[in-house]
């Protein structure tokens, strides 16, 4: 993004729906670090830690520690996690209030009910040590509706280049007005 200010880039959404494809081609796109919350997950798993401990907490918090630590260089952040409820999603606003950073949430979808099912029954993890989730844990998984200020992808629409459209709305952040108010 050049010399402009790092930005958070948030991305939330059920598992299956494409986000981590598309925060992966952004985070590459932008320069930015990756925080992928299943990779931490697996990795904490891998070295040990039980799973019946607050692990999905844990994770959140690590990538908001090492992601302050980033913004604070001038390195963009990517946050790619379900963030599910809106303790998660605060976390990603006190982290942005905190850094001074511009943050942009991206919410992904996929409103066709049996096409995310058949990508849900379909996937195999390239994570080692996690194990991808069931179409009845999406299914029953808590979600609640986001209220904020957000970029909405439905990955149904393969007309729409979803990374371009991140990218716009993520550079938005940074654009000088064209005008000054007179």
């Amino acid at each position: 993004m050049g010399d402009a200010a790092p930005v958070l880039v948030v991305f939330g959404g059920l598992p299956g729906t494409g986000k981590t494809t598309i925060a992966r081609d952004v985070a590459a796109a932008l320069g930015a670090a990756l925080f992928r919350v299943d990779v931490m997950e697996a990795a904490m798993g891998r070295a040990g830690v039980d799973r019946e401990q607050p692990i999905g907490l844990a994770t959140y918090m690590l990538a908001d520690s090492v992601g302050e630590s980033c913004l604070r260089v001038g390195t963009s952040v990517v946050i790619d996690a379900v963030n599910p409820v809106e303790a998660a999603r605060q976390g990603w606003r006190d982290l942005a209030a905190r850094t001074g950073s511009p943050l942009r949430v991206v919410e992904v979808v996929c409103s066709d009910l049996a096409e995310h099912r058949r990508r849900v029954e379909s996937r195999t993890s390239d994570i080692a040590g996690f194990e991808v989730p069931t179409w009845a844990e999406v299914e029953a998984r808590e979600y609640a509706p986001w209220t904020e200020p957000r970029l909405t992808i439905d990955t149904v629409d393969a007309g729409v280049d979803t990374v371009a459209a991140v990218l716009d709305y993520v550079r938005s952040v940074n654009s000088a007005p064209t005008a000054l108010p007179q």
